[in-house]
């Protein structure tokens, strides 16, 4: 049916809480080096450089227009007023779920802050339902919720020793332990601020990105399976919390947990058939497997970014975050979402 209607999203609006793989802008007027509001990164989107981590779009964008958006949910840094009430992104880049993770870096809003940022949004929107609160609360948990932590926990804290004193005070396994403990209560404040819809997302195979394989002579293995095995252990009690969440802890909540590091393993597996031919080296960096240092001001970065996997030492090219969408929309397969797809989490 040709219909002039511009498409309705399937759900009213979508709010994120992540770091730099999902930050769209938050982090360009702070003092920090985790920034991208420069050349070449955005050289494939139309905008330009607009402070995403990345050549073009970035997992949230491509997710938004799945969702029938008709525009990119904005960074809560320029977003208030009327506009919050289709959602915002307070995603900041070098955050995490401790207070300290990222601080080598230079400024950045943590988890704690994003939650803080997200009840002012609560307490702004409440006067557009005339301090309504059950009205409030009724549209809130049709909303979408997707929060990415954990990445820079491991990278820019407990494997970082020289800066941080954490893998002194913790095993893998107790830091895992205290990781999720904090995250469960900071997912535990939205849902009392009205999150009902929530995707969480566990960390991907950070021992196998280009910055850490710059860094590793592995005894036969490709990536350092150090830190992929101390990741195992934050996704694998993500997934049980998410369980838990579902199962009457947090009554009328639906989680969907995304498995970042079975998709990203995925993806390097079976390069070919997602059309990969490098997924070791950034597109654009310095040194052993652009690694070393990541993408420099005004640095030219490769050709065919539809040929890497990675985009710098770090972040994903926007192709293999197109197929890690796409997989979490509408994939069947619980090896990307679990228990139900996103797809199915807005139709709820």
């Amino acid at each position: 049916m040709a219909c002039s209607q511009p498409q309705q999203p399937q759900v009213p609006c979508l709010f994120i809480f992540g770091d730099s793989l999902v930050d769209n802008g938050n982090n360009n007027g702070i003092l920090t080096l985790a920034r991208a509001n420069y050349g070449p990164y955005g050289i494939d989107f139309p905008e330009g450089a607009t402070g995403r981590f990345t050549n073009g779009r970035t997992y949230v964008d491509i997710l938004a227009q799945l969702l029938g958006f008709p525009a990119y949910i904005p960074p809560y840094a320029r977003t208030r007023g009327r506009a919050l009430l289709r959602g915002t992104n307070y995603a900041s880049g070098a955050a995490g779920i401790r207070d300290e993770t990222g601080n080598n870096l230079g400024d950045h809003m943590s988890m704690n802050q994003q939650v803080e940022s997200y009840v002012r949004t609560v307490q702004e929107l409440s006067r557009y339902f005339r301090g309504d609160l059950n009205a409030l609360g009724t549209y809130l948990s049709k909303c979408i919720f997707y929060s990415g932590m954990g990445s820079n926990d491991y990278l820019n804290n407990y494997f970082m020793n020289d800066f941080y004193s954490t893998s002194s005070q913790f095993t893998p396994k107790s830091f895992a332990a205290a990781l999720l403990q904090d995250y469960s209560k900071q997912l535990t404040d939205l849902y009392k601020w009205g999150a009902r819809k929530v995707v969480v997302t566990g960390v991907g195979q950070i021992g196998c990105i280009p910055y850490e394989l710059a860094r590793y002579n592995g005894n036969g293995s490709r990536c350092n399976e150090e830190i992929d095995n101390a990741i195992i252990l934050f996704n694998t009690g993500l997934k049980k919390l998410v369980d838990r969440f579902n199962k009457g802890q947090l009554p009328g909540a639906k989680f969907v947990y995304l498995d970042s590091y079975e998709s990203s393993k995925d993806l390097v597996l079976n390069a070919k058939t997602y059309g990969f031919e490098v997924v070791d080296k950034g597109c654009c960096g310095v040194g052993k497997n652009n690694g070393q240092i990541t993408c420099l001001p005004l640095q030219t970065p490769c050709d065919d970014r539809n040929k890497y996997l990675f985009w710098d030492a770090f972040h994903p090219t926007e192709v293999a975050n197109i197929f890690l969408a796409k997989k979490s929309y509408s994939s069947n397969s619980k090896s990307y979402a679990y228990p139900i797809n996103i797809h199915q989490l807005a139709m709820l």
